[in-house]
């Protein structure tokens, strides 16, 4: 009788098996799975989950280079350093560098734990999660603050809806709503925009570095026009949230996630419309006195259109409620900047809540379809 084969170290029956999820994800993480399907009609296609996050985190490298050079750039211009072109960079790197490390090492962690728990394979959703979070809170917020604001946004808004592909809200946002209603102080204001730790400032006061949506919010457009030009916002020369100030930046990651497909282009273009035409009504009603074209490069309204909205996890499903989804998105925003004087930047809001009403907005888009069908056949 011939010696059955042992099984091997990680897999089932061997000693290591309860640590087959955390190997499987590291071996799959740069390769194609082994596996394949053994039965039954199947859609064969080299492009998997992990490939899709990957796509989405290079659509945010141009935002997350130029982010790193800003938080230099801001640093030396507000405090009258001498700094050249890669001494900004590197400064800004080295700046970002730890928010990374602290994203991923506590959402990866919690979610390496979590998949060994229920014996599942580790999902790949954190991987743009973890890239997202450094790239849309300031630069200096403590990092036990972040880290405790990772911890509740992964356990609480991906592992106990099930992982990746169950969470009702965008897991990124979710962690800056966090810190912003829980530790308002380090994520608001004009002195949190600008990184002065490392720079050789520790005992220096922190400057006022209000964010253009600030200035307008408080002195209108004469007070922005005095301090940022509308080429300044464009091209990103301003301070705020580390990847959200480019527009340049985030539109060549529009333009890679639409042409691989990875993200829906009618969800940006509503989004887009939206917001314009909500500034304009805003514009003609006395509300503001920005032309509406300044809503999208203002904040984090391009950033959250363009990556967070189209989550297509949150996002809304069906073709023609992305379209209404998108649209609410951005005119929701535009209504939180111009009508809630408590809170200038309505992005965030209006994506975590449209996530919500996404699934009623796919119903309904589908219960009127099923009707209009049925009436034709009748």
């Amino acid at each position: 009788m011939a010696d059955e084969k042992k099984p091997g170290l990680f897999e089932k029956g061997g000693k290591l098996y309860w640590l087959h999820s955390s190997i499987d994800a590291f071996d799959t993480f740069l390769r194609v799975p082994g596996t394949v399907t053994a039965k039954g009609a199947h859609v064969r296609d080299g492009i998997d989950l992990k490939r899709v996050m990957i796509m989405v985190v290079i659509a945010l490298v141009p935002a997350a280079l130029f982010g790193m050079y800003n938080v230099g750039l801001q640093t030396s211009t507000l405090y009258g350093l001498d700094w050249g072109f890669w001494h900004m960079f590197w400064y800004g790197l080295l700046r970002m560098l730890p928010l990374f490390v602290v994203s991923y090492v506590v959402g990866l962690g919690i979610e390496f734990a979590s998949a060994q728990i229920r014996g599942e394979e580790v999902n790949e959703g954190y991987l743009v999660t973890g890239f997202l979070i450094p790239l849309i809170v300031p630069v200096d917020v403590p990092l036990w603050m972040l880290a405790l604001a990772v911890a509740f946004s992964v356990i609480f808004v991906k592992e106990v809806f099930g992982g990746t592909g169950m969470n009702i809200w965008n897991p990124a946002l979710v962690a800056r709503a966090f810190l912003f209603f829980s530790y308002p102080s380090s994520m608001s204001g004009s002195s949190v925009w600008v990184s002065k730790t490392w720079a050789g400032l520790d005992g220096v006061d922190a400057v006022s570095a209000a964010t253009p949506l600030a200035i307008a919010h408080d002195s209108g457009i004469e007070g922005l026009s005095s301090q940022y030009s509308f080429m300044d916002m464009f091209y990103g020369f301003i301070p705020g949230s580390t990847g959200e100030t480019s527009v340049v930046a985030i539109l060549i990651g529009a333009f890679i996630l639409v042409w691989t497909g990875v993200a829906s282009w009618k969800i940006m273009v509503s989004s887009l419309a939206g917001g314009l035409l909500i500034g304009w009504l805003g514009q003609l009603a006395g509300a503001t006195e920005l032309p509406c074209y300044y809503q999208l490069v203002m904040g984090g309204f391009l950033f959250g259109t363009v990556f967070m909205a189209t989550d297509p996890v949150t996002a809304a499903q069906t073709e023609t409620g992305k379209w209404i989804y998108g649209f609410l998105v951005g005119a929701l925003a535009v209504v939180v900047r111009l009508w809630n004087p408590g809170y200038m930047e309505g992005m965030m809001l209006a994506i975590l809540f449209m996530n919500t009403m996404a699934p009623l907005i796919d119903h309904c888009v589908v219960t009127v379809h099923t009707n209009r069908r049925a009436k034709l056949t009748a």
